[in-house]
């Protein structure tokens, strides 16, 4: 009897090959994914531990990088002549303000400006234009931003208008001009021709309010070059303390500081001061020298 070659596989044994083939397989595929989540954690901690760095855009060959702005000093033709003594042209910035008072940096030292019913609004975004001339003087506030008026001052002598009902005339730095009363005719009834007065007016000439105002001027430093300075004074040394004299001018008593340029000076003597934007120049009159008198007696 002839034996056959094929074997039959034991049952039991048929259904371990296929379950241990998947244990190997599903072994496999853990260590695939494992291998694949720990490459992809390395990728994740190289990107966080990486540096970071914003992106420049490059510099174009042969750019150069833009200078810092400069302010053009003025043209002679653009400042008004000094046509008087005393005479005084001065831009400055909001410094410090109090009740009542604002204090003012300009290129030659503190101007201060003080009054009892107007000058509570003044902030540090705006600038102040000031002008004396004789017994008149202007104070204009400006925004910096676009130089629009804020508030315009005008003190001086009252003088009639002339011709021309309900106007006054006053000084400017354009020349003389006529302002319109408005509404302040009744606060003007105590005033007379010659009067001291301060009106505030408007961008059409219109008084809008009657005022006081006084100021104050030291001069401790000589301007820097280019700047839109204009002084001329004239006066009476009456103190001195320290590096400052103390002069005696028209519009009231002038602080000085010697380190300017002022010479030896005495308490009493004449003093002039001109500043022509960046030059500062004192002058002193001559001393006169007395002469010694002739004896006429005849001799014995």
């Amino acid at each position: 009897m002839l034996h056959s070659a094929n074997k039959v596989a034991h049952p039991s044994a048929v259904r371990d090959k296929p379950k241990s083939g998947g244990v190997r397989g599903s072994s496999l595929r853990r260590l695939l994914r494992r291998a694949i989540e720990t490459l992809c954690a390395g990728m994740v901690v190289l990107t966080l531990v990486g540096p970071v760095r914003a992106e420049e855009r490059p510099t174009p060959d042969g750019a150069l990088p833009l200078p810092a702005a400069e302010v053009p000093a003025p043209s002679s033709g653009a400042i008004n002549p000094i046509t008087g003594d005393p005479y005084i042209m001065l831009r400055g910035s909001v410094w410090r303000t109090k009740t009542g008072i604002v204090f003012l940096k300009t290129p030659i030292g503190l101007l201060t400006l003080s009054s009892k019913t107007t000058l509570k609004d003044l902030k540090a975004s705006q600038e102040v234009h000031f002008w004396v001339h004789d017994r008149h003087s202007v104070v204009e506030v400006r925004k910096r931003t676009d130089g629009s008026l804020v508030h315009r001052f005008l003190s001086g002598p009252m003088t009639s208008g002339g011709d021309t009902p309900r106007t006054l005339r006053w000084w400017g730095p354009d020349g003389d001009q006529t302002v319109n009363v408005g509404t302040q005719e009744e606060q003007l009834t105590n005033h007379r021709e010659g009067d001291p007065l301060t009106v505030e007016v408007d961008d059409t000439n219109t008084i809008t309010g009657v005022h006081d105002l006084q100021f104050d001027l030291q001069v401790s430093q000589a301007p820097p070059a280019g700047s839109d300075v204009q002084l001329l004074l004239s006066g009476t040394v009456t103190k001195l303390k320290s590096n400052f004299v103390f002069v005696r001018t028209p519009v009231g008593l002038v602080m000085l500081n010697s380190k300017i340029g002022i010479p030896q000076v005495k308490v009493g003597q004449p003093l002039t001061l001109h500043i022509d934007h960046e030059r500062v120049t004192v002058t002193l009159p001559p001393t006169k020298t007395a002469t010694p008198r002739r004896n006429t007696s005849p001799m014995h």
